[in-house]
């Protein structure tokens, strides 16, 4: 069995920060990588990224089990781009460089490979965050921390159970994967790269089925409990913000403020380096 991705406490800075903080870095760093096209600032997120990954104390082996589908979802994701619109690029930078041809319709240009190279880099920005977030936050600790910022206690706990669920999700995944492989279905990387999108495909049906039959079990549960009668409760794992906390959320800011600043300095959200 793979190695699911979910909490697992650890000495080091990113674990003891709180919830909230790691709550607002994401959203701020986030929306910062959506915002922004520039390549110069993109390369610099991208190297904090890893480097707060790294610190993060994450093992790789919780992500390799699933890097593999994530670089297919990317695959698809950006050959769906050019087929979409293969002169995106052309229409975004001003100009056009041929690069060869493929069909009638279809040119590989340099616009294009550059447009295509910035999403990727979008993606790979926010993919470090995700798991770092994912590893390091305690769902009850950032339940109570949401709950402190006045969100109601009721969304509170529905996104600590969602960060709890995660695991449940790859565990059901994995066991119905190799399900299909003791059956003869082929979705290791022997198979092609088509083959094994057809067959992993199949799993989401029975996942989805899976998954429906838990999130009942667990509202039965709480309506049970009398989940939601009152208006406040309190909280076993809430802690306070500390000094590292401001300034982990100043830095954030700081450096949202910088890059946005550099994106939109000649009025567009697009470095262009053809001019």
């Amino acid at each position: 069995m793979a190695k699911i991705i979910t909490y697992r406490e650890k000495d080091c800075l990113i674990h003891r920060l709180c919830g909230l903080t790691k709550l607002v870095f994401f959203i701020v760093w986030t929306l910062t990588t959506m915002l922004t096209y520039d390549t110069r600032v993109l390369a610099v997120m991208i190297a904090t990224s890893f480097i707060i990954f790294k610190l993060s104390k994450t093992d790789w082996a919780q992500i390799r089990s699933i890097f593999g589908l994530i670089v297919i979802f990317l695959s698809i994701n950006i050959l769906a781009i050019f087929l979409f619109s293969p002169y995106e690029g052309c229409k975004i930078y001003g100009s056009r460089t041929d690069l060869f041809r493929i069909t009638e319709r279809y040119t590989v240009t340099a616009q294009q490979l550059f447009y295509e190279l910035n999403v990727m880099l979008k993606y790979f920005t926010i993919i470090p965050s995700v798991f770092m977030f994912i590893t390091s936050t305690n769902p009850s600790e950032f339940a109570a921390s949401l709950n402190r910022i006045k969100i109601p206690y009721t969304a509170s706990y529905s996104v600590a159970i969602a960060l709890r669920y995660v695991p449940d999700v790859q565990t059901d995944f994995y066991r119905i994967k190799n399900a299909q492989e003791a059956r003869g279905i082929e979705m290791s990387s022997k198979a092609s790269i088509f083959s094994r999108i057809k067959n992993m495909s199949a799993i989401l049906f029975p996942l989805v089925f899976t998954s429906m039959e838990k999130i009942d079990s667990v509202t039965n549960a709480m309506e049970l409990r009398g989940f939601g009668k009152h208006k406040t409760r309190t909280w076993y794992s809430s802690r306070a913000l500390k000094k590292q906390d401001y300034m982990v959320i100043l830095f954030t800011l700081m450096f949202s403020v910088a890059a946005l600043s550099v994106t939109f300095l000649n009025g567009s959200r697009f470095w262009n380096p053809f001019l």
